[in-house]
This record gives structure tokens, sequence and C-alpha cells, in this order.
């Protein structure tokens, strides 16, 4: 972590031993939004979940309440009480955060109610005590200045408050997925991605990430124990909601799909627009060998047969497309491959016994594909696990699970391999990379080859739980987004997918009412992202490491350094 520069501290210190006038300030800003939380903010019961009742705060209430219980936490490292954390987290920032994000919240909230109810007059009193509270802990921690803070690897806990931390943390990762997929009304998940957001923020510039990302580092195997338990529990969260395990579905799905495509643009660094047609391969694969009325193909093999052939016929394809045009690279490797996706869709769009063999349906595609069955276990079925109904989706969630995980563990083992640095290596610098005796051929079409194995698996599974595959599902617009969700997640980074393809799949879903400016949204999003963070919102220690400003004053620094050492080696050591 770099250290900020020494500035006056305005912290309770043994020469200090009195909070500041605006730490009081602030905690009284933070009281006061507490206590708004129990208090109606609105006359109107059917607005925004339910605000209108004292003493039992909404949904809404609670997450204010959330805000303002770290704001006193905050306060609490400012009074001096919490050495050893005090070092280690820089909580101006942190409150600077939380303040805004707590008037930015209260603000929309009353113009929703302005806009809905309709008019401030349905406000109730609790609503202007949360905003006055908001903007006093906004005035409190305003003047507040910055510490210098100590690496986070020199700080060490006993090893059970780690792992503690460890649990804490995807205990509130689950119930926070819970939530956000739980919220039918679009205002009230907009609010609820304020929050998320705001709070993301003030902890990553408290520094509590950092210090998160040192604990994890410690306890890997417990930090990827408690990410798979998360997502096996997942469903039992959801009471048995099809619509919402359909969403997490489609999240798997995607997720997995973009995972392959990582390996092809994230890693090796080839700009690939036509990857839907892999995904797209395994589906039609699995849709001709299966028993619909309208599979041509009269092979009924196993599932897990199935699964193989659907793999390897898309990584054949990855190898056909790949082997006369890796000879080209950049802005031509993307024109080409933008022409095979538009090659695929039209193929099997031709490919209904008129234009050539009867075995797609054309337009039409196959409809009718029967559930799965793994001997007696049919996944149409509703399964009852701990008195919890486990649907269709939540039965296909969990084998999605276990497909997800076997392309985590193929990625992040190349990734670490001999092949992966060859790739990074290849998308740094391809005419270097040869020069150093790096295949960048072979490389480029095995990524090819293994990125289109990936997505064929996924795409066998795909075509089950969406009951039929038509030549519409894998248009240019959907290589789009797979590409968009690495970009925005952060490129070579498995969470970095994960959390770009959540946000691409779960925002369509819950943002309906405004249908048609998603795209709009979906391009200011990015273009803010590119602005703001272009290494993506979990990138990897390589492309952080290459975006990050410091590391490149840092090098200038270096460089000034060395020609000062050049020019007069005793004036620059005695600088240095």
């Amino acid at each position: 972590m770099t250290t900020s520069p020494a500035v006056p501290r305005t912290k309770t210190s043994v020469n200090n031993p009195r909070p500041s006038p605006q730490w009081w300030l602030a905690l009284a800003g933070a009281v006061l939004l507490i206590a708004s939380a129990f208090l109606s903010w609105c006359y109107v019961p059917a607005l925004l979940g339910d605000l209108s009742i004292d003493a039992f705060p909404g949904g809404l209430q609670i997450l204010m309440i959330i805000v303002a219980v770290l704001a006193i936490f905050f306060l609490v490292l400012r009074s001096g009480r919490m050495p050893s954390m005090d070092t280690l987290l820089d909580s101006a920032k942190a409150l600077k955060a939380l303040s805004a994000t707590a008037v930015a919240f209260m603000v929309l909230v009353a113009i929703v109610i302005a806009l809905q109810a309709p008019g401030l007059a349905n406000a109730n009193p609790g609503l202007f005590v949360g905003i006055v509270g908001a903007a006093l802990m906004l005035a409190g921690s305003w003047q507040m200045a910055s510490d210098p803070l100590v690496d986070p690897i020199t700080v060490r806990l006993p090893g059970w408050v780690e792992i503690l931390v460890i649990v804490v943390m995807m205990a509130i990762i689950l119930f926070g997925a819970a939530y956000a997929l739980g919220q039918e009304d679009g205002t009230v998940f907009c609010l609820f991605l304020v929050f998320l957001g705001g709070v993301v923020a003030a902890l990553a510039r408290g520094g509590l990430f950092s210090w998160i990302s040192v604990i994890a580092a410690r306890h890997r195997q417990v930090l990827m124990m408690g990410a798979l338990a998360v997502a096996f529990l997942f469903p039992f969260t959801q009471n048995g909601s099809d619509a919402n395990m359909s969403i997490a579905t489609q999240v798997l799905i995607f997720a997995t799909t973009a995972l392959g495509l990582n390996i092809v643009v994230g890693l090796a660094g080839l700009l690939d627009l036509g990857y839907i047609a892999f995904l797209g391969a395994g589906a039609y694969v699995s849709a001709m060998m299966s028993h619909s009325a309208f599979a041509h193909i009269g092979w009924k093999p196993p599932f897990i047969v199935v699964v193989i052939i659907g793999a390897i016929v898309s990584s054949i394809l990855g190898l056909i497309i790949g082997s006369p045009t890796l000879r080209v690279s950049g802005d031509y490797l993307a024109i080409v491959t933008l022409a095979f996706g538009e090659i695929f869709r039209l193929t099997v769009n031709n490919l209904d016994g008129n234009n050539g063999p009867r075995l797609t349906n054309g337009p039409n595609g196959i409809p009718g594909i029967p559930d799965l069955e793994f001997g007696a276990f049919n996944f149409g079925d509703t399964h009852t696990v701990l008195g919890i109904p486990l649907g269709r989706f939540a039965n296909y969630y969990f084998l999605m699970l276990i497909v997800a995980g076997f392309i985590i563990l193929v990625f992040t083992r190349l990734n670490n391999s001999r092949i992966g640095r060859g790739w990074v290596a290849i998308r740094e610098d391809e005419k270097a990379a040869e020069a150093m005796g790096v295949n960048t051929f072979g490389l480029k079409l095995f990524a090819f080859a293994g990125g289109a194995f990936l997505a064929g698996m996924a795409g066998t599974i795909k075509a089950h739980q969406d009951v039929s595959v038509t030549p519409d599902q894998y248009i240019f617009l959907e290589s789009a987004f797979l590409l968009a969700a690495i970009v925005l997640g952060g490129m070579g980074s498995v969470a970095g997918v994960l959390v770009g393809a959540t946000v691409l799949k779960l925002l369509p879903e819950k943002l309906r009412f405004v249908a048609d400016y998603r795209l709009l949204i979906f391009g200011l999003l990015l273009v803010v992202m590119m602005r703001f963070r272009p290494e993506g919102l979990v990138p990897s220690r390589r492309r952080a490491l290459e975006f990050h400003a410091d590391d490149q004053e840092l090098a200038d620094r270096v460089e000034e350094v060395h020609l000062e050492i050049a020019a007069d080696p005793d004036t620059a050591e005695a600088k240095a």
C-alpha cells in the first residue's frame, strides 16, 4: 500500500485527548441517520418497499443504518481507541465516501417520493431527519485529514480472527446477493446499487480491501472453501423462486462462457468478436442429440458423452477459424472473428432441409428439448431439501456450479503455467515473445481451441436449460456482451469476469423499466469504466500494475534518479 504524505493529525491521540468539533459533528450526523431509520419516511405504503411505519425500519432504512454504523466504526478509529487498526485503515477517506453515499441516497429517495408519491408533501419527517443527518456527516468528515498508514502485510492478527473475517465477508456476500436478486422493484434495486457502490468505495478508500486481500492470500484455501459454500448455499436463500434462480443460472452460463473467452482475450490478447458461435455450437450439438421431437439425428448418447462431443466440436471450430487467420492480428483478427460469428449464424439458419442437410430446422431451431436425467434424478422436477423447495432452475444451477468449478480450475492452472506465461508474453509483445523462442502460432491456436472447448461445454447445458435453441440466440451482440464482461470485470482475472458477467446479466433483468435505454446505460458504464478504472473492477495483479498511475510515477522517479547518478553520483546518492 502506498503511504500518503504526512499531514497534521486531527484524530484523537496522546497529544490531543479530545475529539475535534468535526468529529462530534460527524458523530451527531450518524446518530441522526440511525434515528431517522426508525421514523416514517413516506405516507404511501406501496412506495419503495413500505417506508411508512414508525419504529419498524424498511429495507432502504436498514441500508442507511448500515452506513451510519460503519461511519461510527471509522469515527471510533479516529478517536484513537483502536491503535492497531488506526494505522491500518484510513478512516478520513472512508468517512468522506460514506457521508457522500448517505447524502446521495437520501436525496435520491426524496426525488423518488416527489415523483412517484407524487410530491414531497407525502414525505414524513423521518426523511428530512435523515437528510440532515447525512449532511452533518458530510460536513464533519470533509475537513478530516488523512494519516500515514502502515503496509497491511506487516499487520498480523491471530489466525482464527483472520479466518473469522473471511467467514463474515462470505456471509455478507451471500445475503447481499440474495437481497439484490430478491428486489422486484427496479427503483429499490437502483438505490441498493447506490448503497453498495458507496460502501464498497468507502471500504476500498479506507484500505480495508487491501488488508482483506493480504488475509485472503494467507488463507487461500479457506477463501476458496468459503466462496464454494456461498455459491452452493445461494439457492437455499431464494425460497424456491424459479424466477430468481433462472437469472442466477443464466449468470453462471454467461460467466463460464466469458471465462473461456478470457483465455483468448485476457491472457493471449486476441480480440475475438465471434466467440458466441462456440457456445452455439455446443448448444446445437446437445439439441441435435437430445430426445426432442425436432432432433433429426438418430443417435442419442448419454449426456456426459454429449458434453464431450459438443466441447470437441467447438474446439475443432476454434482450430478451423484459428489456423488460417492467426497470421493476422489486431483489427484484422477482430474483423475475421466477427465474420466467423456471422457465418455460424447463417449456417445454422440454412441447415433446414431445403438449403442444406436437415439438422437445425433453420430459423425455427430445435424446440421441446427435454430436461436432463441422471438415473432417477430428473432436472425438471422440484426437490425439497431441508424444507426448502429447489425447482428446475436450481437443479441446473448446481450442475453449472460443477462446470464453472472445472473451468475455473482449468483457467487458473493454465494461467499459472508456462503456457499462461507464454500467452501473456504474446499479449504484451508478440514479436519480442517470438524472438525469445515462444511458439506464438501454436499458443494462439491452443488459446482459440481451449477457449472454444470450454464454451462448448457450457453450451451443451444451456440447450437443456433453455428448452430450445434458435439462431437468433447467437448474434454478434452476445459476443460483444461477453467481451464487455471481461473488460468491465478485469481481463485475466477469474473474480473479475464473474463480477462483470453478474453485472451485465443482472442489471438488464432488474432494470426493465428503462428497457429502451439499457444499451445507452451500458455504453455510458463502459465509458466511465475506461476513464476511471481501465483495469476493470477486480483486475489481475498484472493488469493493475499496468494501469496504476502511482507505479508509473515511481518508474519516472527511478529513471530520474538513474539520470542524476549518471550525471553526479555523489550528489544523487546524498539526495537518496
